[in-house]
C-alpha cells in the first residue's frame, strides 16, 4: 500500500529539494534545504541523518529558516558536503515515503478534517504528516468539557444533577484529561522513534526493550533512594496543601465564631481556637518548607548520582572502544552522549520525576477531599483539569518553534564568539574589530528577540492557566454557597475546598514539558544504550612475548587493509623491519604509511595477511603488552591541559624529575622549557594553546622517550620544526635508537636520510624502492627525484655512525 495522502506533500518537495550553499568556510558550511522550512520532524530527521554520516561531525537543521548549518572534516570540500547533504535528503524521502499510513478507515475522516480545516481557516494537516498543534482529540476533549460546563450553567437543574454525581464528574474529566495526555504521548513516542530510526536501523529492534525497561534500568541500584524521595515529594505536598486548608479553615472559623469540632475537642470559645489554628498552621508551613526542602536535595543528589554513574560506565567502555568504532563514531557525538543525554537523564531524575510525583499527590490529594467533603463540587472543581492539561501540550507543541529559533539564534552567536576568539589575530590584521562588534550586536539582538518570544508564550500560558482557575471559582463559591446555605455543607468543610484546586493547576500546568523531558529522556538513553552496546576491544591475548624480551622485529605479510567506502589502503603489502635498527618510511599522500602504523600498534586489523612482532602474530598479544612494547608519536601530538612536566610523564607517572628532563633534552624540548620562567611547572593551555606545533610535538616525542619502549614508530614526529632544531633531535634521536627499532614515517626527507633501510611507497602500499640514502640516490629513481627536488643538490655522504656504545644517558634508563 503506497503512503498516506497527509505524507505526499513532505516527500514530493523533498524530491525536488533545492540544495543551495549560504556560507562555506573551512570545516563549516551553512545550505539551504527549503523543503524542511516549516516542518519540525523533517528538519528533525535531516539533523539526525546527517550526523550519522562519515566525515560530518555535527548538524543542525533548522525548520523556521530551512538552513542546515554542517560542521564537517576539513579534508571535505563544498562539493562534497553537498552530495552528502543530497544523500541525506534521498534517504529521509525514502522514509517518509515507507512510513506507514493511518488504518484506511481513518482516511476518509482525515481528509474531511483536512478539509473542514482548510475551509475554517484552521491548521491543516502539516506537511510532514503530522496534525498540525491544536488539532484532533485534546480540542475535542476542551469542547467537551466546555459544553459541559455550558449545558450545567444554562440547560437547567437535570444536568446539574447528572453532572453533580460526584462519579459522573469525576469520570468525564478523567475521560476527556486522559485523551489529551494519550493524544500527546502517542505524538512524543512517534516523535522519538522517528528520529532515532534515522540515526540506526537497527536501533528499531530494541526500541520497545529500552522503553519497557527505561525507569528500572536508568534507576539501577538506587530503588531505595527513589522511594524515600518519592515518599518526602508526597509528604511535602500534602503538607503544603494542608497549610492552605488550615488557612482557609481558620477564616471560616472566624467568620462563624468558633468551630464546634474543636469545641468539642476542649477548646471552647474562639480565643483558644485561634492560637491553636494559627500555631497548626505555621507548624504545617514550616513542615511543608523543610520536607520541601529536603525533598529537592534528595531527588538533585539521586539525579547527580545517577548521572554520574551512567557517565564514568559509559566513558570505561568507550575507553576501551575500538579505534575504528571511535572513529566511526566521531568525537563530538560520543561527547554529545557523554555529556548532553546523560545530562538529559540526570535532570529527568532530579527534576521531572519530582514534579511527576507532586503532581500526582496534588490529585490524590484533591479527588477523595472533594469527594468525602462536598461530592456536589467535584464537577465544578475538576472541570478546569482537562483545559488546563490542552493548554499545557499545545502551548509546548506550538512554542516549539521559538524555542528551535532560540536554539539555532544561539549557537549562532556562540559559533561567531567562538570564530572571532580563535581568529583573533586574522581579525585584528584586517582591522574588522568593528565590523566584529557589529556582527555580535546583530546576533544578540536576534538571540534576544528569539528569546523574548518565548518567555512572551510563556507569560501567556500562565496567566492562561490563572484564569481557568479563577473561572472555575465562581462556580464553586455560588454552588458550595448554596449548599452552605442550605445547611448541605459545613461553612469549615467548603472554605478550603477553594484553594486546593489551584495548586494542582498549576502544577498540571507543567505536563507538556514533563510529556518531553520524559520523550527526550528516552530518546538520550536509547542513545546511550547505543554506544554501550558496540563491542569492546579484545584486550586478552593467547600468547606472550619471548621472556628474554622485545627484540624489535616486525613483520608485515600480504597485508591488505582498507577504510570503509574506501579503496584498499594497502594490497598485499610485504615488508621486513629489522630489529635494533632504523627504519624510514616515505611516499606519495595516501600510500598508506600512517595506516602501517595502525596496523602495527593494533588500531586496526588487516583484512588479509599478518603482522608480526618477533613472530607473534599482534592479534595473539594482549594489547596492554603490545601497545607496552611499541611507543608511537602521531602526526598530531595531543597535549593535555596540564603543565609541561605532566605532559612528558603521561603514561609514566612515576618517573622523577631527572628522568623527565632526559627525556625533554633527547626530544630537544630542553631548550625552549628551561627559558619559560616556571620551566617544567609552565601550564601548556587547553590542546597546548600556549605552545607551537614544533614545542607539542617535542613534548610528545620526549612522552615516548620517557617510557622507554623496544620499538617506537615516529609518524612525521618532527614535520613542525626547522632544520636546526631537527638537526638537535635527529642528534638525541640517533642515542636513543641504539640498539633499539625505530620506524620514521616522512615527508621531508632529511628526516630518514640516516636510516639503515628506507622504504619507498606508492598509492595502495606497493614498495616502489627500498635501499640506505646513499643507495637510492644514486639509482635515480623516485626518491632520487624527490631528494634533488628538497635539497636543490648532490646529496653530502652520510656520516658515519659509532654503535658500539650508548650514551652514558642511556644507560640509565630502564630496559
Amino acid at each position: 500500500m503506497g503512503p498516506p495522502a497527509a505524507s505526499a506533500p513532505s516527500f514530493s518537495r523533498l524530491a525536488d529539494a533545492p540544495v543551495r550553499p549560504r556560507s562555506v568556510l573551512p570545516g563549516r558550511q551553512r545550505w539551504e534545504v527549503t523543503a524542511v522550512r516549516g516542518r519540525p520532524n523533517l528538519a528533525q530527521l535531516l539533523e539526525s541523518s546527517l550526523r550519522a554520516t562519515p566525515g560530518i561531525t555535527q548538524a543542525e537543521a533548522s525548520a523556521v529558516t530551512g538552513r542546515v548549518l554542517v560542521f564537517h572534516d576539513a579534508s571535505l570540500d563544498a562539493r562534497e558536503v553537498a552530495r552528502l547533504l543530497g544523500r541525506a535528503v534521498s534517504q529521509l524521502r525514502t522514509r517518509v515515503a515507507h512510513s506507514p499510513g493511518p488504518a484506511p478507515r481513518q482516511a476518509p475522516r482525515s481528509a474531511r478534517r483536512r478539509a473542514g480545516g482548510a475551509a475554517s481557516g484552521q491548521r491543516p494537516l502539516g506537511e510532514d504528516g503530522q496534525k498540525a498543534s491544536g488539532s484532533g482529540t485534546g480540542v475535542v476533549a476542551v469542547a467537551g468539557a466546555g459544553a459541559a460546563v455550558a449545558l450545567a450553567l444554562g440547560l437547567g437543574k437535570h444536568t446539574l444533577k447528572v453532572l453533580a454525581r460526584p462519579w459522573v464528574s469525576l469520570g468525564v474529566v478523567t475521560v476527556a484529561t486522559t485523551a489529551i495526555v494519550r493524544r500527546s504521548w502517542r505524538r512524543s513516542n512517534s516523535a522519538t522513534s522517528g528520529s532515532d530510526t534515522v540515526v540506526d536501523a537497527s536501533a528499531e529492534t530494541s526500541e520497545p526493550r529500552s522503553r519497557r525497561g527505561f525507569l528500572p534500568r536508568l534507576i539501577g541500584p538506587h530503588r531505595r533512594k527513589f522511594a524515600f524521595a518519592a515518599a518526602l515529594s508526597v509528604v511535602s505536598q500534602a503538607l503544603e496543601m494542608g497549610a492552605f486548608a488550615l488557612i482557609s479553615y481558620t477564616i471560616a472559623v472566624l467568620v462563624q465564631g468558633g468551630s464546634e469540632a474543636l469545641s468539642g475537642m476542649g477548646l471552647a470559645g474562639l480565643g483558644a481556637q485561634l492560637p491553636v489554628l494559627a500555631g497548626a498552621t505555621a507548624l504545617a508551613a514550616v513542615a511543608a518548607t523543610g520536607m520541601a526542602y529536603a525533598a529537592n536535595v534528595r531527588w538533585n543528589k539521586l539525579g547527580q548520582q545517577v548521572e554520574g554513574e551512567w557517565r564514568t560506565a559509559t566513558f570505561a567502555h568507550v575507553q576501551r572502544l575500538s579505534t575504528a568504532d571511535l572513529e566511526g563514531e566521531r568525537t563530538s557525538r560520543t561527547s554529545q552522549v557523554l555529556t548532553e543525554d546523560i545530562g538529559q537523564l540526570g535532570d529527568f531524575v532530579g527534576r521531572t520525576m519530582h514534579e511527576g510525583v507532586q503532581l500526582a499527590t496534588c490529585f490524590a490529594v484533591l479527588a477523595p477531599t472533594y469527594l468525602l467533603l462536598a461530592p456536589q463540587l467535584a464537577w465544578v472543581a475538576f472541570a478546569p483539569v482537562p483545559v488546563v492539561a490542552w493548554l499545557s501540550f499545545r502551548f509546548h507543541e506550538r512554542t516549539a518553534d521559538d524555542r528551535e529559533k532560540s536554539a539555532a539564534a544561539r549557537s549562532r552567536l556562540n559559533a561567531r564568539l567562538t570564530d572571532t576568539l580563535q581568529a583573533n589575530v586574522m581579525v585584528k590584521a584586517a582591522c574588522t574589530e568593528e565590523y566584529e562588534d557589529e556582527r555580535v550586536a546583530e546576533l544578540s539582538a536576534e538571540h534576544g528577540a528569539a528569546n523574548h518570544r518565548t518567555d512572551r508564550s510563556s507569560a501567556l500560558q500562565g496567566q492562561l492557566v490563572r484564569g481557568c482557575a479563577l473561572a472555575a471559582l465562581p462556580g464553586t463559591i455560588l454552588l458550595g454557597g448554596n449548599a452552605v446555605l442550605r445547611g448541605e455543607l459545613a461553612l469549615e468543610s467548603f472554605t478550603p475546598l477553594l484553594d486546593m484546586p489551584a495548586i494542582a493547576l498549576s502544577r498540571l500546568n507543567r505536563l507538556g514539558e514533563m510529556t518531553d523531558g520524559y520523550r527526550r529522556s528516552i530518546a538520550a538513553f536509547e542513545r546511550v544504550e547505543r554506544l554501550l552496546s558496540l563491542p569492546k576491544e579484545d584486550a586478552a591475548g593467547s600468547r606472550e612475548l619471548p621472556a628474554e624480551g622485545v627484540r624489535g622485529g616486525l613483520d608485515l605479510r600480504k597485508v591488505t587493509f582498507g577504510y570503509p567506502g574506501r579503496e584498499p589502503a594497502l594490497r598485499e603489502l610485504s615488508m621486513r623491519i629489522a630489529p635494533g635498527q632504523v627504519t624510514g618510511i616515505v611516499g606519495t599522500t595516501g600510500a598508506g604509511k600512517t595506516t602501517i602504523a595502525k596496523l602495527l600498534m593494533r588500531f586496526r586489523h588487516p583484512a588479509s595477511g599478518q603482522v608480526l612482532l618477533d613472530g607473534v602474530d599482534v592479534r595473539e598479544l594482549s594489547l596492554r603488552e603490545l601497545r607496552g612494547a611499541i611507543g608511537y608519536v602521531s602526526q598530531e601530538p595531543f597535549v593535555f591541559d596540564g603543565t609541561i612536566a605532566e605532559n612528558i610523564r603521561y603514561g609514566t607517572f612515576d618517573a622523577d624529575q631527572g628522568r623527565v628532563a632526559e627525556a625533554a633534552r633527547a626530544a630537544g624540548a630542553d631548550s625552549f622549557i628551561d627559558s619559560l620562567p616556571d620551566g617544567y611547572d609552565t601550564p601548556v593551555g587547553e590542546r597546548g594553546a600556549a605552545l607551537s606545533g614544533g614545542q607539542k610535538q617535542r613534548i610528545s616525542l620526549a612522552r615516548t622517550i620517557l617510557a622507554n619502549p623496544p620499538v617506537v614508530i615516529l609518524d612525521e614526529a618532527t614535520s613542525a620544526v626547522d632544520n636546526e632544531t631537527e638537526a638537535a633531535i635527529q642528534r638525541g634521536l640517533d642515542a636513543f635508537a641504539h640498539k633499539r627499532t625505530l620506524i620514521v614515517i616522512a615527508h621531508r626527507l632529511s628526516t630518514i636520510r640516516n636510516a639503515d633501510t628506507i622504504y619507498v611507497l606508492e598509492r595502495g602500499g606497493v614498495v616502489a624502492e627500498r635501499g640506505t640514502h646513499t643507495e637510492l640516490v644514486q639509482s635515480g629513481g623516485k626518491y632520487a627525484k624527490l631528494w634533488q627536488l628538497q635539497a636543490g643538490g648532490p646529496p653530502p655522504q652520510p656520516a658515519e655512525r659509532d654503535d658500539s656504545q650508548p650514551p652514558t644517558w642511556l644507560r640509565a634508563l630502564p630496559n
